[in-house]
C-alpha cells in the first residue's frame, strides 16, 4: 500500500499537474467572487476541456475550481455584500459589516484560513472514512431527511436579530416563495405566467435579496454616504482573534464534513448550519451579524468543508452529492471511470492520486486566496458613485448568463424592492433565505416520507436517527424560547 501511495505521489507531483491546480484554484476564486457566476457554471464550462486530458488531472482541475469558487464567493459577499455563491450568503452578514468598519481585509483572511482549513480536514473525512460516513449516508431515507432539515431550519432563530417574531415573519414569505413552481406531482402553484411553473432559482432570489438592497440605499439615503468606500484598515488575523474562533472553525469543518457526505444538502446548508450552532455556543452570540469574525469562520469552514465531503457518496456509491459532483459524474463516465464501490478494487491508483491532489490543492487554494485578495481589496478603493452601477451590471450580467433567461433578471429585480421593502421594516433577510433553500427539501422528502407509510405521520419518529433530531429540535426551541423570555424581562428592568 506505501508504495502505491508513494507511486501516487509521484504521478501527481508534476509541473503539468500543479499548473492546472493552480488555473483550477485561481480561475475559481476569480469566477466564484463575481455574482450570478457559480461554481457549477465554472465546471460545467470547463468539462469540454477535459476531454483529451489524463482521467486524474480532469479531475483534478473541476475540484479545483469547485474548491476556488466557494471561497471566491465570500471576496464579494465580504466587500461588496453581493455573495458571489448561495453558500457564501451567511458570510455577508457579519463579512459586509467588518468591511463597513474598516476590516475588510482581516474579513477576508478570516475567510481564507477557515476555508483552508475546513477544506484540508474535509478531505482529511474523505480519505480516512468514505466508506462508514457513505454507509451513514444509505441509512438516511426521507423520513431522516425531513427532521434533520427541519432541525436546519431552527437556525432562523440564530439569525433573526432583535425580534424573532420579524424572522419567523422572514422565514414564512422565505417557505411560501419556495412553493412557487411545479410540485411533486405535477400540479403547479402560483404559476402566473409560464417562467414561474420552474420555479423561482436561487441565484437572483439570493442577489436581489442581499445585493440590490444595498444598491438602492446607495441611492436613496445617499446623503448618509460617503463619496466611497471605507478603508480595508487593519488587515492580520491576531493570533488571539484566530484562536478564539478555532472552535468554531474545527466544530464547522466537522458540521461540513457531515452533511456533506449526505446527497442534497450541499454546501449552503451547512454554511448556515454551521452559522446557526456557532451563534449558540458562542460568548460573543449577540455581536452576530455586526461584524463578527466567528460568524465568518463558522459559514467558510462548513462551507469549504462539504466540498471534499460531497465526494464521498460520489466515490463509495456513485451518487452525486450535489450539482457540481453531479457533472464531475459525467466527467468521470467520459474518462471510462465508473464510481462506485468496485472504483476501489479496479482504479486505485488513479484514487491515490485524486485523494493526493486533493490535499495538495488545499495548500494552492491559500495562497491563489493571498494573491486574488490583493487584486480584490481594491474594489473597496473605488468611489461609490462608480462601484454602484457596476455592481448592478455584474449582477444582471451574471443572473442572465446562467440560462439566458429576462425573467431571471426580473425576478432579480423585484427581490431587491422586496430586500430594500423588508429593510425599511427591519425584517431580517437571513431567514428569508434559509427557509427559501431548505423549503423545497422539507416539502419533497416530507411528501415521500407520507407516500412510504400511506399518510400515517408515525413514519417521521420511525428510527432512532428520527428521534436524535426530534429532541435536537425540541431542545433548541426550548433555549429559544429562554432566550427570548430573558430578553423580555431585561427589557422590563431596563424600562
Amino acid at each position: 500500500m506505501l508504495n502505491e501511495i508513494l507511486v501516487a505521489l509521484a504521478a501527481v507531483a508534476t509541473l503539468q499537474n500543479f499548473l492546472i491546480m493552480t488555473a483550477g484554484i485561481w480561475g475559481g476564486v476569480i469566477v466564484g467572487a463575481i455574482p450570478g457566476m457559480t461554481g457549477t457554471m465554472a465546471v460545467t464550462l470547463a468539462l469540454p476541456f477535459t476531454f483529451y486530458m489524463a482521467p486524474v488531472p480532469s479531475i483534478l482541475l473541476l475540484v479545483a475550481l469547485y474548491k476556488g469558487s466557494t471561497y471566491g464567493g465570500s471576496v464579494s459577499a465580504i466587500l461588496i455584500k453581493t455573495p458571489g455563491t448561495a453558500s457564501a450568503a451567511c458570510t455577508a452578514l457579519d463579512g459586509y459589516p467588518l468591511a463597513q468598519q474598516g476590516k475588510g481585509g482581516k474579513a477576508l483572511n478570516m475567510a481564507l484560513y477557515s476555508s483552508v482549513i475546513g477544506d484540508f480536514l474535509s478531505n482529511i473525512s474523505l480519505i480516512f472514512f468514505a466508506a462508514p460516513l457513505a454507509l451513514l449516508a444509505l441509512h438516511i431515507g426521507p423520513p431522516e431527511f425531513f427532521m434533520l432539515m427541519l432541525f436546519a431550519l431552527t437556525t432562523v432563530a440564530g439569525v433573526s436579530g432583535n425580534s424573532l417574531l420579524l424572522g419567523m415573519v422572514s422565514a414564512a414569505l422565505g417557505l411560501l416563495l419556495a412553493t412557487v413552481g411545479e410540485d411533486l406531482y405535477g400540479s403547479f402553484r402560483f404559476a402566473f405566467v409560464p417562467d414561474m411553473q420552474a420555479g423561482l432559482s436561487i441565484a437572483p432570489v439570493l442577489i436581489g435579496l442581499f445585493a440590490l438592497p444595498e444598491l438602492i440605499k446607495l441611492v436613496v439615503m445617499r446623503a448618509a454616504k460617503t463619496d466611497e468606500a471605507a478603508p480595508l484598515g487593519a488587515q492580520h488575523v491576531t493570533r488571539d482573534e484566530f484562536m478564539g474562533s478555532l472552535r468554531s472553525i474545527l466544530k464547522g469543518s466537522v458540521i461540513g464534513s457531515i452533511l456533506g457526505a449526505i446527497p442534497g444538502i450541499g454546501p449552503s446548508s451547512a454554511a448556515f448550519f454551521s452559522y446557526g450552532e456557532a451563534q449558540r455556543s458562542s460568548k460573543n452570540s449577540a455581536n452576530f451579524g455586526k461584524g463578527e469574525l466567528e460568524g465568518i469562520a463558522a459559514s467558510e469552514s462548513a462551507n469549504n468543508g462539504a466540498c471534499g465531503a460531497t465526494m464521498i457518496p460520489l466515490l463509495a456509491l456513485g451518487v452525486p452529492g450535489d450539482v457540481i459532483t453531479g457533472v464531475m459524474l459525467g466527467a468521470f463516465m467520459i474518462q471510462g471511470l465508473t464510481p462506485g464501490p468496485l472504483l476501489f478494487q479496479t482504479n486505485m491508483h488513479e484514487i491515490y492520486m485524486l485523494f493526493i491532489g486533493m490535499l495538495v490543492s488545499s495548500v494552492l487554494l491559500f495562497f491563489a486566496g493571498k494573491v486574488t485578495m490583493r487584486m480584490f481589496t481594491k474594489v473597496a478603493l473605488i468611489p461609490q458613485t462608480l462601484l454602484t452601477p457596476l455592481v448592478l451590471l455584474l449582477c444582471i450580467f451574471g443572473i442572465y448568463s446562467i440560462a439566458s433567461s429576462t425573467f431571471d433578471v426580473a425576478v432579480l429585480l423585484v427581490m431587491g424592492l422586496v430586500g430594500f421593502g423588508m429593510f425599511l421594516l427591519n425584517i431580517p433577510a437571513a431567514p428569508f433565505l434559509i427557509a427559501f433553500i431548505l423549503g423545497p427539501m422539507i416539502e419533497e422528502n416530507l411528501r415521500r416520507a407520507l407516500a412510504i407509510s400511506r399518510g400515517d405521520p408515525a413514519v417521521l419518529l420511525s428510527s432512532p436517527i428520527t428521534w436524535v433530531f426530534a429532541v435536537l429540535i425540541i431542545f433548541v426551541l426550548g433555549l429559544t424560547v429562554r432566550r427570548e423570555f430573558l430578553k423580555s424581562k431585561e427589557r422590563r428592568v431596563q424600562q
